[in-house]
């Protein structure tokens, strides 16, 4: 039987946080999400009943490693890998700046990098970096502003026999846009070039199968999924056992430990799987990897809905410019756009006086923003998550329409 919103929500204690005197609607998940009761419960249980560290002979450590290698499968299960081609980190931004300096280090002067204009700086900027540092070039490619995609002709001129690397986002945080991952990868490896996926907005809200999007590395962050704050790393297993990374001697050089300096976040790892056992638990399946499957399918159907219900709405109110793809487009519930010359900012403060949370600005998406000459004003983002109502975007369009706008 299938689940019902109303019992989705009830995992969600934040819920029912009032603001003058309105119950508060979270469209910010985009920015992050709020916490399942059960993560909670996962990580206080942790830090309570197992803390130690790990590899020790003692029951607390024993019990880690038991938690740490439980959490691996999971993800393993989330991405559909294998649960030593799993790896964590601080979140996607450094576990990108990690990877870039050991896979530099196989990169030549004159090499090239391709990344794209629609993507979350997370998945620039570190690349820009590592081609400082070791002399290679990068390509950009052009985002198409009328329609919030990439340029795929651009996208095919800018890959040659020099390219090492593409870095592309699965969907973008910015406008929602929902890129062909899979194509992507081909045209890296076409000329023997890695592929690098920032999920980051894309695992909220579709089915991950890196065997089906062909990649060689992808990376989202827990937080973004109902979870604490945690990054997560899929690694072809050949290509992170070759890497030189930078490690600590004594620190375990295997795959995927060697990619993990330090003491690890180990009760947030314990609640990220937590929260992709909660997504799980919303799917019906005999294993945990069909439950995955079948709840993220039917929460992207509710929002496919939920785009709808803001496109039509939102088309309907003057001075409203949506940017970003059409709800017939491969998308994410996730919307965002001006009013007027209303500085996204204002908007923002206006909403919250009705009980309302969006985000503004450019959301580290700050190529986006200017390239759709919008850097003073920035957008306006809606973002649906699993436990947003249609009733909750009502309230919403009621405000954009009424006295806030």
């Amino acid at each position: 039987m299938a689940i019902t919103l109303d019992e989705i929500r009830s995992h969600f204690p934040a819920l029912s946080r009032l603001h003058n005197g309105y119950p508060v609607a979270y469209f910010d998940g985009p920015g992050g999400t709020q916490t399942a009761r059960e993560v909670v419960e996962a990580m206080s249980d942790y830090l309570i009943n197992h803390n130690a560290n790990t590899h020790w002979e003692y029951p607390t450590s024993t019990e880690t490693d038991a938690l740490l290698a439980d959490a691996r499968q999971t993800f393993a299960d989330f991405f559909h890998c294998r649960a030593d081609e799993v790896s964590f980190g601080n979140n996607m931004s450094t576990i990108t700046f990690h990877l870039s300096r050991s896979l530099g280090r196989n990169f030549n002067p004159g090499d090239e990098i391709v990344v794209t204009e629609l993507d979350h700086h997370a998945n620039v900027d570190p690349w820009l970096e590592m081609a400082k540092d070791r002399g290679l070039t990068v390509r950009r490619v052009r985002l198409l502003t009328e329609t919030g995609q990439l340029d795929w002709q651009d996208f095919e001129e800018k890959v040659n026999h020099k390219t090492k690397l593409v870095a592309i986002g699965a969907a973008s945080n910015a406008l929602g846009t929902v890129n062909d991952v899979q194509r992507a990868a081909r045209l890296a490896h076409s000329v023997g070039a890695l592929a690098y996926v920032d999920a980051v907005h894309y695992a909220p809200h579709h089915v991950i199968d890196v065997r089906e999007l062909e990649c060689d590395l992808l990376a989202c962050s827990a937080y973004k999924f109902y979870g604490p704050h945690a990054g997560v790393l899929y690694g072809r297993h050949d290509l992170i056992e070759s890497l030189p990374v930078p490690k600590l001697a004594p620190a375990p050089n295997q795959a995927p430990d060697r990619l993990e300096t330090g003491t690890q976040n180990h009760e947030g790892i314990v609640g990220a799987a937590a929260a992709v056992k909660l997504l799980a638990s919303f799917g019906e399946g005999v294993t945990r990897r069909e439950r995955i499957v079948n709840a993220m399918t039917r929460l992207h159907a509710d929002g496919v809905a939920h785009v709808r219900h803001l496109w039509e709405g939102l088309s309907a109110i003057d001075g409203v410019t949506i940017h970003g793809p059409g709800p017939d487009q491969p998308r994410t519930p996730t919307v965002s756009f001006t009013l007027g010359d209303v500085p996204s900012v204002e908007l923002t403060r206006r909403l919250v006086s009705r009980g309302i949370f969006t985000s503004h600005g450019d959301f580290y998406a700050q190529t986006v923003i200017e390239k759709l000459g919008k850097a003073d004003q920035g957008l306006l983002r809606v973002g649906c998550s699993c436990y947003t109502s249609g009733e909750e975007i009502d309230r919403l369009l009621e405000a954009l329409a009424g006295d806030v706008g």
